[in-house]
């Protein structure tokens, strides 16, 4: 039987949380907090094998608290639960000692595999944050003003002339353009160029 315990300050979904574990009969609920205050009281003697910690908690970020869980409880697997499915607020979380990312809308079948696989000692990602983990481009993708500009032109079916007269530049400077964003988003040719654009929202 694996030990859960769930830090979340939304109360609907630490009851529906619980229920869902409870009526599972692989895991049962050892704690609740709804703030990391209270979860620092408690941690000590609830000894969960994993830890449900939602990434906004109202009194400190989820991202510092898995940091200090880790240093104090390094064998308390960590699975974050959270609305954020930005790259970045998932890339920090794994980097602080997080074995596993659940989006909050995931499904019960989900979590409870999230809940499985940490506690054998398994990193696990939900379907949509795995597939945001795989994008090759989403590194670092930073794009100008004028950048994204020519990008909603190209995705617009334009050729580099008609973008030329449009915002008063030389086809030479939006060839030079046009090399630059494929180049910078990894994309092979205009159609994946803009398809990728749309995906991570450039556009």
């Amino acid at each position: 039987m694996i030990n859960v315990a769930i830090v979340d300050d939304h109360r609907i979904l630490t009851e529906g949380l619980q229920s869902l574990i409870a009526e599972s009969a692989i895991a049962k609920v050892v704690g609740v907090a709804h703030s990391a205050a209270a979860c620092r009281l408690s941690l000590a003697f609830w000894k969960p094998d994993v830890l449900l910690l939602d990434v906004g908690l109202p009194d400190i970020s989820g991202v510092d608290f898995c940091k200090e869980i880790k240093e104090q409880f390094p064998n308390i697997r960590v699975l974050a639960l959270t609305t954020h499915s930005e790259y970045t607020v998932v890339r920090q979380m794994l980097d602080n000692g997080a074995s596993g990312y659940l989006i909050k809308n995931a499904m019960a079948d989900e979590v409870m595999a999230g809940i499985e696989a940490v506690a054998a000692g398994e990193t696990f990602l939900c379907h949509e944050i795995d597939l945001l983990m795989k994008r090759p481009a989403e590194k670092n993708v930073w794009l100008s003003p004028r950048e994204r500009e020519l990008l909603l032109l190209i995705s617009e079916g334009l050729t580099n002339t008609e973008i030329a007269e449009q915002i008063f530049l030389s086809p030479e400077t939006i060839r030079g353009y046009r090399k630059n964003l494929l180049l910078k988003l990894g994309a092979k040719n205009t159609a994946v160029l803009v398809k990728m654009a749309i995906e991570q929202k450039l556009i």
